[in-house]
């Protein structure tokens, strides 16, 4: 068929033709929306998930409701290392210049980004008292001269709760919201994590229009708690999983057939086995199914002939870039997580090899011969570095959806 009608995507924070499977989040997010515009209290937003399920394409989505609500919005992605300042200070000047011409009072827009400007240039001290990394000396793109009093003070928590207490003031006045969007999360600093929770807490309590809508892996609500105990009531989780069969159908049989293109019943039920309903994995799977398959319908030998394919490029892709990320004594740790997770799917009656479950951390020293504390420097820098996380105590778990069958495939 013609590749240049293909229209599957598989790529990151990519838009699918056919976001399928979300249609409950995307109508909770609607009544928030709702909600806040008329005054009512609703919680900030929190999406967590494996990587691959499809969290920052559903985090673009959310802003697309909010601005097609006539909400401010502002989007930026957390690194480790950085400062939160200034990203969601140039998310914040995004959002106030999107309501900016329905606002009647232009000084009050001034007044506000010359607070803007001031928390924005404020560097806030380190433990040693270095000076900022260059990286982090920004001049915000802002015309009026930065006030003083107001969010400047340099300790990050009063700063944040008085920014943007400030900017849902400035939403309020046009009789809409501010919404600020943050992917991965799970990689913002200690103290911002704790800045942010107490600045929802005092938004939450003022019943103020601005919510924060974020994105990160699955201990994100660990990260959260450990900043503020009342985090695990002060926002709304949203576990982001792997589609369900019908869903996952959807998905490559609706552009599909927008294309006159039509699937055989084998060919979608062997496409299931391979994905796992993995939103990424079937739009790689689908794409490489149709630029092999030679007319329609597409059958199950088409998707034999190129699942190779579409597994060499996940391979190298996917799972590979993140493999050679790790150093030596990393990749060992991960090598014996892949064997006992298989086998504690399969002690929990699972046996499915795209599986992978949680495995103690005592196992993987045990499995290695080595003191669970010599293990330390690698699990935490495995997690750092966003490959394997720790939903419970005492466990640890891939990130990346089939990690531990791809390692179990490799050479040692």
């Amino acid at each position: 068929m013609d590749p240049v009608r293909n229209p599957y995507a598989p790529g990151a924070g990519q838009r699918p033709p056919e976001l399928a499977g979300r249609g409950r989040e995307l109508d909770v997010f609607d009544v928030v929306l709702e909600r806040i515009a008329r005054g009512r209290p609703e919680r900030s937003l929190m999406l967590t998930g494996l990587r691959g399920v499809g969290k920052t394409v559903l985090l673009n989505t959310l802003r697309s409701q909010a601005i097609n609500h006539l909400w401010g919005t502002g989007k930026i992605e957390a690194r480790p290392d950085q400062s939160l300042r200034r990203p969601v200070a140039a998310a914040l000047h995004m959002a106030v210049r999107e309501l900016a011409p329905r606002h009647r009072a232009p000084d009050r827009i001034d007044a506000f980004l010359g607070v803007l400007k001031a928390f924005a240039q404020r560097s806030t001290p380190t433990a040693r008292g270095a000076a900022p990394k260059l990286r982090d000396r920004w001049q915000p793109g802002i015309d009026v001269p930065a006030s003083s009093g107001r969010a400047d003070s340099g300790d990050i928590e009063i700063d944040l709760v008085e920014l943007l207490s400030d900017a849902a003031a400035v939403a309020a006045d046009v009789g809409t919201g501010i919404a600020v969007f943050i992917d991965e999360m799970q990689d913002l600093g200690a103290e911002d994590v704790s800045a942010l929770c107490a600045a929802c807490h005092e938004l939450s309590q003022l019943g103020a229009p601005l919510i924060v809508v974020g994105a990160g892996l699955p201990h994100l609500p660990a990260v959260l708690s450990a900043a503020k105990s009342y985090s695990e009531r002060l926002f709304r989780y949203q576990r982001i999983d792997r589609l369900d069969r019908i869903a996952a159908d959807h998905a490559l049989c609706a552009p599909a057939e927008r294309e006159q293109v039509e699937y055989e019943q084998k060919a979608l039920d062997l496409l299931y086995e391979k994905s796992g309903g993995y939103p990424y994995f079937v739009q790689a799977y689908g794409k490489a199914t149709w630029d092999h398959a030679p007319r329609s319908p597409i059958t199950a030998a088409d998707v034999r002939v190129a699942a190779p394919e579409a597994e060499a490029e996940l391979a190298v892709g996917f799972f590979g870039s993140r493999f050679e990320r790790a150093t030596p004594a990393e990749r060992e740790y991960m090598r014996a997580m892949a064997t006992l997770s298989l086998r504690e799917g399969e002690a929990d009656g699972g046996g499915r090899d795209d599986m992978d479950a949680a495995v103690p951390t005592a196992e993987i020293a045990r499995a290695l011969d080595r003191k669970p504390a010599s293990l330390s420097p690698a699990r935490d820098a495995l997690i750092k570095k966003g490959l394997i996380y720790s939903g419970e105590r005492g466990t640890v778990a891939f990130t990346v959806p089939h990690f531990g069958r791809y390692l179990r495939t490799q050479p040692a």
